[in-house]
């Protein structure tokens, strides 16, 4: 594809990685034996996520010229996501997290290894170089906050909400908490807080409400913050909490056969964007809608814990609607 050709619905912009997922169950990063490579990275998820459920998108990013980088923007490429957005740091390396799991298959993110979290080229977005066209055109833009960590990916998210402002694309940030990635994790809470009034949607856990807002209620975080057109809550299998145009309610979770849960909530978010995308921002403001899209998103985020991999494991737009309606009431 063309620079200046695409015309991506969304952008993504964040990180693109690889997990290194722990083959053995419960032990630590010492005593495991042996790693499985998946690629990840949330908003590289939710790009490939929205592509796969019928959306175009486009992914903003920073990866090393080595082969790691190679392969994740090959990847992008196959699925269909726009990579013109993706920057090649000459010498930082692609960043790669070591993921050791419990017994119970939950993840718990081990670290870097021989490197130190800012060393990698995601943390060197230049924002001098986003690709303005892509914001012209683009009807949301999707965020995390770990790149808020570093001086440069920083200056690039606060750049993409400008731009963003500037071409009336919605922005959505997911949260997606992860103190290994901060150098100084006591600042994070601050930094995050700074950014949350320019977006239009939150996405958070309810352990990151917590954090953030000291509310797990959906509602009060949005009158407080009185900017935002709707606030997520998933809390895994208590399902998800929101109010979107002031209709509150809860979605239950799905109950499936759970293989590993990395990407759920990518797929969640690219679920619910996919939706707003087809029906519009203003069919939130009816309350059977408003409830219909987030379990949209839910039946979205609980395939992909079907399957290994979070990006291999998204589901079709055609699964997503073969499996709500075996399961309606």
């Amino acid at each position: 594809m063309l620079a200046g050709m695409s015309n991506s619905r969304v952008l993504c912009l964040g990180e693109i990685l690889f997990d290194l997922i722990a083959d053995q169950l419960g032990r630590s990063l010492e005593q495991v034996e042996s790693w499985t490579p998946y690629p990840g990275g949330a908003p590289a998820n939710v790009a490939c996520a929205l592509v796969k459920l019928g959306t175009t998108s486009s992914f903003i990013g920073c990866v090393g010229k080595d082969e790691p980088g190679n392969t994740l923007v090959e990847l992008l490429q196959t699925v269909g996501v726009d990579t013109t957005g993706i920057q090649r740091h000459p010498t930082a390396p692609t960043r790669q997290i070591y993921v050791t799991r419990t017994e119970s298959g939950d993840r718990i993110f081990a670290g870097f290894a021989d490197y130190d979290t800012a060393e990698f080229a995601d943390t060197h977005l230049q924002a001098s170089a986003l690709p303005v066209s892509l914001f012209e055109d683009a009807d949301f833009l999707v965020l995390g906050t770990l790149e808020l960590a570093y001086p440069e990916s920083g200056a690039s998210v606060r750049r993409a909400l400008q731009l963003a402002d500037q071409y009336n694309a919605k922005i959505l940030l997911d949260v997606n908490w992860r103190p290994v990635f901060w150098q100084d994790p006591d600042k994070a809470v601050a930094t995050i807080l700074e950014i949350v009034p320019q977006v239009d949607f939150l996405k958070l856990s309810k352990e990151e409400a917590l954090l953030l807002f000291q509310t797990a209620d959906p509602g009060a975080i949005a009158y407080r913050l009185n900017t935002v057109e709707g606030v997520l809550i998933t809390d895994g299998e208590n399902g998800c909490a929101y109010c979107l145009s002031e209709n509150e309610g809860k979605a239950p979770s799905f109950s499936v056969p759970v293989v590993e849960t990395t990407g759920a909530g990518d797929s969640f978010v690219a679920g619910f964007v996919h939706q707003l995308c087809q029906r519009g921002i203003h069919s939130l403001a009816d309350a059977a809608i408003a409830k219909q899209v987030v379990t949209y998103a839910s039946a979205a985020g609980a395939l992909t814990t079907t399957k290994p991999g979070a990006i291999a494991a998204q589901p079709t737009a055609a699964e997503v609607e073969a499996f709500l309606t075996r399961n309606e009431e």
